[in-house]
């Protein structure tokens, strides 16, 4: 039996930049994002020989299929036909957080997969090769609509700064700053869920197909890696300029698709910058999901009170990315 513990990631600037629509042919993209302490669990192992299934598959549904194509799990079942197991799988999946809501969970779900089912056949990936692989099932295979930057934050975890086109095709710099000043800027995030529900892929559906349209928006939103990564490395800045930062892109980005905000989005957004937050955005494709906030602490018991409806999700940064806990090979 092997267990994964792979986690979520929250993403602050560069969204959009990490897509290959963008990055293969402007030469360019970067993110800076980190994952958090949050994270989606997959038991995974052979299936013994007992049943007219051969595959057991556990998620917010059950499957019961007895070949691979019958799969309906898109990322199960394109994993499987990629890593080839030697015999049926039974595989459960729980989450910290909830599905479609801009954390990365489909790529996070994607990443320990592949880490699980390399672990039953006795391979350790690199964590570059997790990364490349779940990009690889994700983009070639299922045909999603999705960027390369959540793999990659799910595959290698922590504060970075990633790169993606050249020669490397990605790069991860770690952002390397003191704890103290690590702790102060988690201290003032703040993540709520907006109760929205929404499919990603469809709204980055949506915008992808309008990058050249959107080249300004892209280019500035790029260049504000640059300028958080700044922030965060410099001393003698103000972290609260991070904060106002995070305001300038959010507003940057609701231009690149009218499906990327809505109405209750815009009301939440509103409440909070007038109770204290300096800035803050959807995180992912956008559309609902969870919203992050930049709140110095001494605002935050206000903004608690007027956002108690909804669910408040305290989180620490994490640095250790997609791991195997619990391995016993049969």
């Amino acid at each position: 039996m092997i267990i994964t513990r792979t986690p979520y990631r929250i993403s602050f600037f560069g969204g959009g930049t990490d897509y290959p629509a963008w990055y293969k042919k402007h030469g360019r993209g970067a993110v800076l994002s980190t994952t958090i302490n949050k994270y989606c669990y997959l038991n995974c192992r052979y299936l013994p020989p007992f049943f007219k299934h051969k595959y057991d598959i556990k998620y917010s549904k059950r499957e019961l299929p007895k070949k691979i194509s019958s799969i309906k799990h898109p990322s199960v079942r394109e994993c499987l036909n990629f890593v080839k197991p030697d015999s049926g799988i039974e595989l459960s999946h729980v989450g910290d957080l909830p599905k479609m809501s801009g954390i990365g969970s489909s790529s996070t779900f994607t990443v320990g997969l592949l880490n699980a089912l390399y672990a039953l056949k006795g391979e350790m990936k690199t964590k570059r090769e997790l990364a490349f692989d779940a990009i690889h099932v994700e983009q070639n295979l299922i045909k999603d609509h999705v960027g390369s930057q959540d793999q990659t934050a799910a595959a290698f975890g922590g504060l970075n700064r990633i790169e993606f086109g050249g020669t490397e095709e990605i790069t991860v710099n770690p952002i390397v700053i003191s704890q103290d000043r690590s702790n102060q800027l988690q201290n003032n995030l703040m993540l709520f869920f907006t109760g929205l529900a929404r499919d990603g892929t469809k709204i980055a559906k949506d915008w992808v197909k309008n990058t050249d349209q959107n080249k300004a928006y892209l280019k500035t939103m790029l260049a504000m890696v640059d300028e958080g990564q700044n922030i965060l490395i410099d001393k003698k800045k103000n972290l609260d300029d991070f904060g106002k930062l995070l305001h300038e892109g959010w507003e940057i980005k609701k231009k690149l698709s009218k499906k990327i905000t809505n109405d209750k989005v815009e009301l939440i957004y509103e409440q909070a910058m007038k109770n204290g937050a300096l800035g803050g955005k959807l995180l992912g494709a956008g559309g609902g999901g969870f919203i992050l906030l930049y709140v110095p602490e001494y605002s935050q018991p206000k903004v608690r009170e007027i956002f108690k409806k909804l669910t408040h999700v305290p989180f620490r940064f994490e640095d250790l990315g997609s791991q195997i806990i619990y391995y016993s090979p049969r």
